[in-house]
C-alpha cells in the first residue's frame, strides 16, 4: 500500500473538510483537478500544504526520486514508511515538506499474482479522508528530477490486515492541520502520524471488479461493491 486512491469530490469541499474556509484557502495550478475514482502514480492528483502562511491547494506529481535512489538506480518511490520518518532519508522532507492528500478512500488488492482482487476501503460515515504525506516539491525553487509526493504507510490494525499489511496513515481533520503545520516541531509531527492515525474501525472495505486495474478507467462505477455470484 498504498498504489491507488479516490479523489471525488471539489476542492472546496475537501478543504472546508479539513477546517479551512473559502476565503482562508489558495489554489496554484488547479487546472487539471477532475474527479478522479482510479487516481495511480506518477500523475499529478490534489494536494493540501501551508505555504506562507496560508492554506494551499495543488496539483504535485505522485512520485518521489530522492537523489540517493536516483544513484542507485532505483524506480520513483510513492509511499513512505512510518516507521522511518525519523531517520535521515526522509527527516529533512519532514522538516519542511509535510503535506495532506484529501481523498476519499483508497484501493488494495488480495490474491496471488494473476487472479488478484481488489477492494475499496472508505470511511464508514463517507466522510473525506486526509492522508499523511511528504513532497519535496516547492513552488519558489526549481524541481529536482522526479519531485513530487509521497504518501505515509503504516502498519494495517484489526480486520483490516486481512486486505494489506500497511496503510495509509489517515489523520483527523484537526491533527491533518498539525502535520502541515511547519512550525510544529517535526518530532511532533512523527508522533501524531504515529498514535493519532484513525483506525480500523472508522472504515469499512469491500470487493470491486477488476476494472480498477485499467489504468485508463476513472469513473464512478469502479467503487460500486461486486455482487459475488
Amino acid at each position: 500500500m498504498c498504489g491507488r486512491i479516490t479523489q471525488t469530490r471539489a476542492i472546496r469541499e475537501y478543504g472546508a473538510a479539513v477546517g479551512w474556509s473559502e476565503e482562508e484557502m489558495r489554489e496554484r495550478d488547479i487546472s487539471g483537478f477532475r474527479a478522479d475514482y482510479n487516481c495511480t502514480p506518477a500523475v499529478e492528483h490534489l494536494v493540501f500544504r501551508i505555504l506562507d502562511g496560508a492554506p494551499t491547494a495543488e496539483m504535485i506529481p505522485w512520485q518521489w526520486l530522492s537523489s540517493w535512489a536516483k544513484h542507485e538506480g532505483m524506480k520513483p518511490a510513492i509511499n513512505a514508511k512510518r516507521e522511518k520518518l525519523l531517520g535521515g532519508y526522509y527527516r529533512p522532507l519532514m522538516k519542511t515538506g509535510r503535506v495532506i492528500v484529501p481523498a476519499s478512500g483508497w484501493y488494495e488488492w488480495t490474491g496471488e499474482k494473476g487472479k488478484k482482487q481488489p477492494w475499496y476501503i472508505r470511511p464508514k460515515d463517507g466522510a473525506p479522508v486526509f492522508m499523511a504525506a511528504l513532497t519535496n516539491h516547492f513552488p519558489d525553487k526549481e524541481d529536482p528530477e522526479g519531485a513530487g509526493f509521497v504518501i505515509v504507510t503504516d502498519d494495517s490494525a484489526g480486520g483490516m490486515v486481512d486486505i494489506h499489511d500497511r496503510r495509509p496513515v489517515v489523520l483527523s481533520p484537526e491533527d491533518a492541520r498539525l502535520w502541515m503545520d511547519l512550525d510544529f516541531p517535526y518530532e511532533q509531527a512523527e508522533q501524531i502520524a504515529r498514535l493519532s492515525e484513525l483506525r480500523d474501525d472508522y472504515f469499512e472495505w469491500y470487493k470491486v471488479s477488476t476494472a480498477v486495474n485499467r489504468f485508463g478507467q476513472h469513473d464512478e462505477q469502479l467503487i460500486e461493491p461486486l455482487i459475488d455470484t
